[in-house]
């Protein structure tokens, strides 16, 4: 099987002949995973600006992508005068069709689209407006969330006949016990929003993949039900692999590394090959559903190459 069957199969619980992987070389990666492009009329007014009017501010030496010092729907009166970026632009999707010709190894394609619920409302809202909009701003809040839902539905529409297999979206939504918003107002204002654009990308002929980190596990029914296929999380201790497989396995397709925050640092050689074998044992068991990954930001997470290359060895050698 080639790249996009493996996935596939994986993906949609049918029986794939070997654990789909997202590795470093030389473990192999069944993957072409493309963004969209930039805007190429973008300029920023100022330092760190980016095409949404968000300005980012890093200190010196962080490895991470920063924070939005400038959040520039602070206020919702604002909205009415406010420019979304423009997703309709042929330009942006060149790169894609460069990629998707390239791809001749038949590997399966995913695609990076522009929807982010929770962090964009936080990046143009900030963070303490985002969590209390559903209680003092529900009808703003509802607008905004459906102008984030028809871009992405737009770009779905642009990839739709390009040979495109699959879109992601990052979004991150748990703390570290528990989700940062309940259940219930995730089902009464962001549930929806997902549920329209994976069901569109579905027409289209997509499979939905979302990274999110966590303590998500409240929210997975939710997202079952809104049509999400792989749920891409780099943490699962927090939750527990085998709850996660009882809850859930058959129902969804899990895309992990070992834990990024616990086992992949803390744990022995050993620690790692066990935890990764129950990964694959543990979700993958029904007839597919759990892909196999590394974490591509080793150095802000501490991650050795020596364990990287033990995690990789236990995926790819059971």
């Amino acid at each position: 099987m080639n790249g996009r069957e493996l996935v596939t199969k994986a993906v949609l619980f049918q029986g794939p002949e070997r654990i789909p992987r997202a590795l470093p070389e030389p473990w192999g990666n069944d993957f072409v995973d493309v963004a969209i492009g930039p805007d190429p009329n973008f300029k920023p007014k100022v330092d760190g600006e980016d095409e949404w009017g968000c300005v980012w501010e890093k200190v010196l030496d962080d490895k991470t992508m920063g924070q939005v010092k400038f959040h520039p729907l602070k206020d919702y009166s604002m909205l009415d005068t406010y420019k979304f970026p423009d997703f309709s632009l042929d330009s942006r999707y060149k790169n894609i069709k460069k990629a998707i010709e390239e791809n001749k190894e038949q590997k399966f394609f995913l695609v990076n689209i522009q929807f982010s619920l929770i962090h964009r409302l936080e990046y143009l809202r900030g963070h303490e407006q985002a969590w209390m909009d559903p209680y003092l701003y529900p009808d703003e809040l509802c607008g905004l969330l459906d102008k984030l839902a028809d871009i992405a539905i737009g770009s779905i529409d642009k990839l739709a006949g390009m040979g495109v297999d699959g879109i992601m979206a990052y979004d991150d939504w748990g703390l570290q016990d528990r989700p940062i918003l309940s259940p219930e107002i995730f089902n009464k204002f962001f549930q929806p929003r997902y549920k329209r654009v994976y069901q569109h990308a579905h027409k289209k002929g997509m499979l939905t993949f979302l990274h999110s980190c966590g303590y998500i596990i409240d929210l997975l029914p939710g997202f079952i039900d809104a049509g999400l296929n792989v749920i891409q999380m780099d943490q699962q201790e927090n939750m527990g692999v085998e709850n996660l497989s009882r809850r859930f396995g058959g129902k969804i397709c899990f895309w992990c590394p070992v834990d990024i925050q616990k086992t992949m640092i803390t744990g022995s050689p050993d620690d790692i090959r066990e935890y990764a074998r129950n990964l694959m044992k543990s979700l993958g068991k029904f007839n597919g559903g759990f892909i196999s990954k590394w974490y591509p930001s080793p150095e802000g997470a501490g991650h050795t190459k020596e364990n990287i290359d033990i995690m990789s060895e236990a995926f790819t050698r059971p």
